[in-house]
Formats: C-alpha cells, sequence, structure tokens
C-alpha cells in the first residue's frame, strides 16, 4: 500500500500508505495547483515537537479524561465519545506515560513518529483544478467485461439510494465523469482526525482517491469510462493528509465514524494505516491503534456500513507474517520481527472485507499480497483506467485498483436488496464471486472455492444484480454451472432440508441463465415427488439471457427433497448454462 508526494507520480515503494498505484500514463496526471488560503485557525497554536496520541476510554461522556488530557500538557483535537476515543496533541515527552496513570483511561498510543503538521491547525483547501473536456464515447474497459459490470448495467445499474464512501485522498466532485454521482452534503475532510465539512475541503490531494472514485461509479454518459455501479452515489471522505498522503489511525477513526452518522452502505479503503504497515498488540502505541480503528470500524458497521480494504502490494503473505522493514514510514523504517498477532488495519480487522487483485483474466496480479483465511475476494487490479483529476483519465496498478471493483459490486448488492444488513452483504460478496483455482504456486494454498491467492473467488457484478437475499425465509441456492446444448434438457439440483411441511404458496425461484435466444428454452421448476411447475415457455424471442425471480404456489409440495430446475434446448446454433439459482420458502 503505497505512495508518493503531491505532484508526483505514484509508484510502487513510494513513501505512504495508499495500497498501491503504478506510474500514472504520461498524458493522466495533473500537475498541481496552489492551494487556497486558509481560514481561521480551527484548534490551538501548533508548536514544534507537538504529537498526536489516542486516549482510549469507555464510551460515553468522556469530560472528565479530556479534562486530565488539558491538565497533564495536552489539548484535546477531537474526540469520538460513541466510541470512547480522544485525539490529543501533546509536545511533552512524558504525556503517554502520564495519561496512562489516569482513572478511566484504558490504553494511550501515539499515533506517528513525526510531528503533527502546522496546517492540522490552520487547513488549507485543496486544489480545485480547472477541468478538461473529453470527446463522446466510452468504450467498454477490460476490466469491466472482466467481472461483467458491462452485463450488469442493463439490468441494474445502481440505486440513487445508496451511498458510497471513498476513504482516500480526496475525490474531484468537478470531474466530469463524476459530478453526476457526486454527493457533497456528505463529503468531508477527515485529515488530522477532526471532520473538516467546508466546501471543497473533501477534494483530491493526489490522485488517488478521484481513480478509485471512478471505477467505482463513473456516470454512464457516453465520455470517458463507466463505473461499476454507475447509479449509486457517492462521497468523498478524504482521510489522506496533504503533501504527503499520509492516513494516521485518527484520520481513519474520523472516516468510519463519519461513514457510520452518514448512512454510507459500503466504503472503499485502499490503504493501510500509517506510520506502521503492521500494528503489533504487543508495542504499547500500536495496540491503541488497533483498538481505536477497531472501534470505529464496529461503529460504522453498527450503524449498516460495509468496510472493503486492499490487501496491499507486497507479494507478502499475510498469513504467515515474519518481518516489517518498512515501518515507521513516517521517520526511518528499520527490520523488525513480527507475527500473525501483527495486523495490516483496517484490511485485517474482523469484518472487513479483504481484496487481493487479478492480472489479466484470473490470474494474480505479480504485486498482489496474499493468505490463506485472510483475502475474501479477488477482483481486477492492473492497468486499469480511470478518473483522474481535472477531467483527466489515466492508468493505474494496485489492489487500490481491484477494491472499487468489490466495493461497486457490493453496491450493486446493496441495490438490488434493499434493508440488507453489513453481514448479509458480505456473505452476498462471497456466493457471487466466481471460484477461481490456485495456479502452479506453492504459496497459493487450498481449494478452487476458497484459496490463499483468491478467496472466494473473482467478484461477478451480472450474478450481483441478477440474485437477492430474502429478508425472511430459508433459502437454498446453487451456484455451480451447468452447460446448457442444443436440442437438450439439463437439471440443476438443490436439495431442501429442515423446512418444516410444505413449501409456500410464494415460493420464489430465482433464476439465472446464461443463453442467447432464450426463446429457445422452456424452464421448468420440478418439485421433489416429480411435479413440474413452468417458469418460462419459449418466451422471450431473441432476447438474451433470464435473469428473473419467479413465484410458484407449491403449497401442495412437501418442502424437504431435491427441486430440480430443468432447463430444454428446443433449437439449434444458440448454448448457455445454468448460471446459478436458488429457492427461498
Amino acid at each position: 500500500m503505497l505512495a508518493a508526494a503531491l505532484g508526483a507520480a505514484l509508484t510502487f515503494g513510494a513513501p505512504a500508505a495508499l495500497a498501491g498505484t503504478a506510474p500514472v500514463t504520461s498524458s493522466g496526471a495533473p500537475a498541481p495547483a496552489p492551494r487556497a488560503a486558509a481560514p481561521a485557525s480551527q484548534s490551538a497554536t501548533w508548536a514544534a515537537g507537538t504529537r498526536a496520541y489516542l486516549v482510549i476510554t469507555a464510551p460515553g461522556d468522556s469530560s472528565a479524561v479530556r479534562s486530565a488530557v488539558t491538565a497533564n500538557g495536552g489539548t484535546v483535537f477531537s474526540n469520538f465519545d460513541a466510541i470512547g476515543v480522544i485525539v490529543a496533541h501533546s509536545a511533552s515527552a512524558s504525556f503517554a506515560s502520564t495519561m496512562r496513570g489516569v482513572s478511566g483511561v484504558q490504553q494511550v498510543g501515539a499515533t506517528r513518529t513525526s510531528d503533527v503538521p502546522a496546517d492540522a491547525y490552520n487547513p488549507a483547501l485543496p486544489a480545485n483544478p480547472a477541468q478538461a473536456t473529453t470527446a463522446a464515447g466510452e468504450p467498454v474497459r477490460a476490466d469491466m467485461s472482466q467481472i461483467k459490470a458491462d452485463q450488469a448495467w442493463a439490468v441494474n445499474p445502481g440505486s440513487a439510494s445508496v451511498k458510497v464512501g471513498i476513504l482516500d485522498t480526496g475525490v474531484d466532485d468537478q470531474h466530469q465523469d463524476l459530478a453526476p454521482n457526486f454527493n457533497a452534503a456528505d463529503s468531508v475532510s477527515c485529515a488530522y482526525g477532526k471532520p473538516d465539512t467546508r466546501t471543497g475541503a473533501w477534494r483530491d490531494v493526489d490522485t488517488h482517491g478521484t481513480h478509485v472514485a471512478g471505477t467505482i461509479a463513473a456516470a454512464k454518459n457516453g465520455k470517458g469510462v463507466v463505473g461499476v455501479a454507475p447509479g449509486v452515489k457517492i462521497s468523498a471522505v478524504r482521510v489522506a493528509e496533504p503533501g504527503n498522503s499520509f492516513f494516521f489511525a485518527e484520520n481513519t477513526i474520523c472516516g468510519f465514524v463519519w461513514a457510520g452518522d452518514h448512512g454510507f452502505k459500503v466504503t472503499n479503503n485502499s490503504y493501510y494505516t500509517d506510520p506502521w504497515q503492521f500494528n503489533c498488540p504487543d508495542n504499547i502505541d500500536q495496540a491503541a491503534i488497533i483498538e481505536g480503528v477497531k472501534r470505529a470500524q464496529e461503529y460504522a458497521e453498527g450503524k449498516g456500513s460495509l468496510q472493503v480494504a486492499a490487501a496491499g502490494n507486497e507479494d507478502y503473505d499475510l498469513a504467515h507474517k515474519t518481518t516489517d522493514s518498512a515501518s515507521p514510514n513516517d521517520s526511518t523504517p528499520t527490520t523488525r520481527t513480527i507475527t500473525n498477532a501483527c495486523l495490516d488495519i483496517p484490511t485485517e480487522l474482523p469484518g472487513v472485507v479483504t481484496v487481493a487483485a487479478n492480472g489479466t483474466g484470473t490470474t494474480k496480479a505479480s504485486f498482489s499480497n496474499f493468505g490463506a483465511g485472510v483475502i475474501d475476494v479477488a477482483a481486477p487490479g492492473s492497468d486499469v483506467y480511470s478518473t483522474l483529476p481535472g477531467g483527466k483519465y489515466g492508468t493505474k496498478s494496485g489492489t487500490s485498483m481491484a477494491t472499487p471493483h468489490v466495493v461497486g459490486v457490493a453496491a450493486l448488492l446493496a441495490s438490488a436488496n434493499p434493508g440488507i444488513t453489513p453481514a448479509q452483504l458480505r456473505d452476498k460478496l462471497a456466493t457471487q464471486a466466481n471460484d477461481v483455482p490456485c495456479p502452479s504456486d506453492s504459496r497459493c494454498t487450498g481449494t478452487a472455492a476458497n484459496n490463499a491467492f483468491f478467496g472466494e473467488g473473482q467478484v461477478d457484478a451480472l450474478k450481483a444484480v441478477g440474485g437477492s437475499v430474502p429478508p425472511t425465509g430459508k433459502y437454498f441456492e446453487n451456484l455451480a454451472d451447468f452447460a446448457i446444448n442444443d436440442n437438450a434438457t439439463v437439471e440443476s439440483p438443490i436439495t431442501v432440508s429442515g423446512v418444516t411441511g410444505n413449501a409456500p404458496a410464494t415460493l420464489k425461484v430465482g433464476v439465472d441463465i446464461k443463453h442467447t435466444y432464450i426463446g429457445d428454452l422452456k424452464v421448468d421448476l420440478v418439485a421433489p415427488d416429480g411435479s413440474v411447475y413452468t417458469l418460462s415457455n419459449r418466451a422471450g424471442g431473441g432476447t438474451d439471457n433470464i435473469i428473473q425471480t419467479f413465484t410458484v404456489n407449491a403449497s401442495s409440495e412437501v418442502a424437504n427433497g431435491v427441486w430440480k430446475l430443468r432447463v430444454n434446448d428446443n433449437a439449434s446454433a444458440d448454448t448457455g448454462k445454468i448460471d446459478a439459482w436458488n429457492l427461498t420458502f
């Protein structure tokens, strides 16, 4: 998870913790513009040697601990009482040790090994770059066809009621491909760990966040690119600090709390929390960072928000950690021995979806981190073409680029399933993914269904919009593919168990059949006793694909047993497959 300073090309091996981008194409990277004049000071006067600390206490009223911060040589920069986290600043070398002895204080940890910048107290607004224009035309890009997003758009491009938060370097909301879907009302800067709601505070201090935004939800407007979910709304939560694109813990905490409080269904997190690539619980400072960010993530999830995060770009086995030679990245890195107890956060926190990067097709991107039991899903992350500040476009690579594909698919799932919970959304991301077996690489362990390189597999946007998550009732599905050959009949079985009595009069049958010229097909539901219920009888003519949920009165049928979806092809020249189907009782 890597980046470079403002205005420089983003490259692998640069200092900060973006989840990795290859250099932007020479025509793509906008030149940095002067920043706007700063407003009046937001907090205390800056002093050299000021460091930031997380003071962890019980959730609720923290007034007594905040008073102790002031009494012991610190200032309260911000506080998040709902999760019991105070962001304190102090230039005193004894501040942390003193505060650890205060009644009600559970943990105290420094969040950086460098001084808090003066900009924290008088933050300048990011540049609002002049916008280039682009000629008409938005060809389907390889990454979108790879996950069938181009097919999903015709079924469900995403709902405007679904809000996605982009926790990153900021977003150029004026970009012609992003402006139609940008939600300024819920955008903010969380740089330094305090919400800054001034207009434009959310804008990009790099190029990374704008690129991520385009992959998620660039508008389908006839120019540039199209995002995975071009109908959803995106908000920028800038958690990167200007000049270096560092994502310190207090910034991430602020971002997660903001996400929960503002109804983001999904957030994109293509970074790790600086300055430690891995935070180890046996280090007193890093333990506080883990706890603070974990509480913020749990708060956001409790409010209905699913966090999706990049696995990182070091080709590192996250399931077998041994050393960390990149930390701390805000001062002088040293090599240290670590174990699996040390966490790459937020991606390794409980509840967060961890994303690996595919190369072309279903290969592992050479740079992508991996790990059995760590990686959840994979998505395209190599040479991804997307939006850049100033109305421009360019190509980047990294797990940073894979993650927004997954976030887009999650947004489509949320669009197709109003009211879906984060836990259900997490499960559906796993079940809709297409299995990718291990290549001939001894580092890849596991099965085709779940392995160290690809987790549950590569996400599938078309399956996301064709499926459903029932709010009630028992749910059974078969995700295996069954070929539909010319003039032939095929059946896909589902074994139902644990359902009392008969099937309902409103049995839901979800069907996902990929086949050109569906007028060739007769589709039936076959009950365990052999009774046949016709769902579609050679309807639809030359239309492609049957992706639909049918309602069947099956109240005369015993629920338990083997149900079958039977597809009969009645003509030549067009073939396909049963991609998936499900039953909801």
